[in-house]
């Protein structure tokens, strides 16, 4: 049994949706598929999502949104249409959406925010097993609440509540095809909840791990994971095969072609994951597994990401004084903040954060509280920071693979702000500066491949 997720571009449009149909119905095996909304159609274009997000800012400010209900509206009718679907399933579409946008009243914008955007992958769902059901299949749109996506009430953050397994498995029992919307679940009082964008990857993951299927299948636009963004570097190498590990570390370091939450529910129950494209199905695809053969390449993958900064601080004795760590990270708490890394020695300690945190603001009160509860001698954020990572299970048993990669750097002049390697000897980063990441990234890449 397989679970299939197929991401915006694979159901961009009529022709698309075809072509998942197509691969759905090739193999029997194929039983739960979990949709995206309808993505960009061509370069420049709009995703759905987007478009709803347009529309619920435009209503909750004015009370109206006509052209941008419009132009949800006709993105799923010209497929309905291309599809030669009932001209209901649009008419069915254009009422849930206004009934959506009527909660404005009794709702905050967060939970409205999430009602509106839930909306592309719930009618991506409706259509996509309307389609399957004019080819004579048995298919049936699931409702994640009624089927147990139970999470918790954190609009655009929500986590899977650990009970929703056992109710989803049930799942396994259903016959034809199932087609369950991705990226939202429902809280215990009945309200839409949405996952982290891009969460319909994490959906797929939690479905699969309940059924405890033989694989999850993640179709996307692109044959297979390369070693480094393809943007960047002209036929980068394709990786066939990598553990859960690696794919995390890459994931979180900018690798977009997967969501760095949605290996968790898989690796947790061991359910090995493929990358394939949609319009190419018959590639072997990416493999995502536990373990893998370790090759001559100690590197799997390079990625790099923008938007960091870095919190130094340096107090003289501060290996002595017991609980320093625990109390800077307790103001990070009290603040809101979430870290990244904390590389440190026995004075000083820096502290990585995602940039878009913090305000001037909050800075200034980050470093006034720093400097008055902790008693430090120096505290400074420094900015446009980005963080490049290097990436392998071979690293392990790889002698001088660090030399290798500052070498790399040097010869390009990439001056290196840090460097922090994992406990798990699985990867390595790099801080350097935001307007250097992308050459780092090529020179480490043409280093290692």
């Amino acid at each position: 049994m397989k679970v299939a997720k197929f991401g915006g571009t694979s159901l961009a449009n009529a022709q698309q949706m075809q072509k998942v149909c197509s691969i759905v119905l090739a193999d029997p095996d194929r039983k739960i598929v979990v949709v995206s909304a309808p993505g960009k159609r061509y370069s420049g274009d709009t995703k759905v999502t987007d478009l709803l997000i347009a529309c619920a800012n435009t209503y909750w400010e004015k009370g109206q949104a006509g052209e941008e209900l419009q132009a949800v509206v006709s993105r799923y009718d010209e497929i309905v249409q291309e599809l030669n679907l009932p001209k209901q399933v649009t008419e069915q579409i254009a009422s849930d959406l206004q009934e959506r946008l009527f909660t404005r009243e009794r709702c905050t914008k967060e939970r409205f925010m999430d009602r509106m955007k839930a909306a592309g992958e719930d009618h991506c769902a409706k259509i996509v097993a309307h389609y399957l059901q004019s080819l004579g299949k048995r298919a049936e749109y699931v409702h994640p609440g009624n089927a147990g996506m139970i999470v918790s009430d954190e609009p655009g953050n929500a986590q899977i509540l650990p009970d929703s397994y056992a109710k989803l498995r049930e799942l396994r029992n259903r016959e034809g095809i199932l087609v369950f919307p991705g990226f939202f679940g429902y809280s215990i009082d009945g309200e839409v909840v949405t996952f982290s964008r891009g969460g319909s990857d994490i959906t797929g993951s939690i479905v699969a791990a309940a059924i405890e299927a033989d694989l999850y299948e993640n179709f996307t636009d692109v044959d297979s994971v390369y070693a480094v963004n393809p943007n960047l570097v002209a036929n980068p190498y394709q990786i066939e095969e990598i553990t859960y590990r690696e794919m995390r570390e890459l994931s979180y370091a900018g690798f977009s072609v997967f969501h760095e939450e949605a290996l968790v529910p898989a690796f947790r129950a061991g359910i090995p994951v493929c990358i394939k494209n949609t319009n190419n199905p018959m590639a072997p695809g990416t493999r995502i597994v536990s373990e893998r053969k370790i090759t001559s390449k100690p590197v799997a993958g390079i990625a790099g990401d923008a938007g960091f900064c870095s919190i130094y601080l340096s107090k003289y004795l501060m290996n002595r004084e017991i609980g320093f760590g625990r109390r800077l990270l307790q103001i990070l708490e009290a603040e809101g903040l979430s870290y990244e890394h904390t590389p440190s020695g026995i004075d000083n300690i820096s502290v990585i954060l995602r940039e878009d945190q913090l305000d001037p603001v909050l800075e200034h009160k980050l470093i006034h509280r720093i400097q008055e509860e902790l008693k430090v001698d120096e505290v400074t954020i420094v900015h446009k920071l980005a963080l490049v990572m290097i990436v392998g299970e071979g690293m392990r048993s790889s002698v001088g693979t660090t030399a290798r990669a500052t070498t790399a750097l040097a010869k390009k002049k990439i001056n290196i702000e840090m460097i922090n390697q994992g406990s798990s000897e699985v990867s390595i980063m790099f801080g350097v500066q935001a307007k250097d990441v992308d050459d780092a990234v090529v020179a480490l890449y043409q280093e290692f491949f």
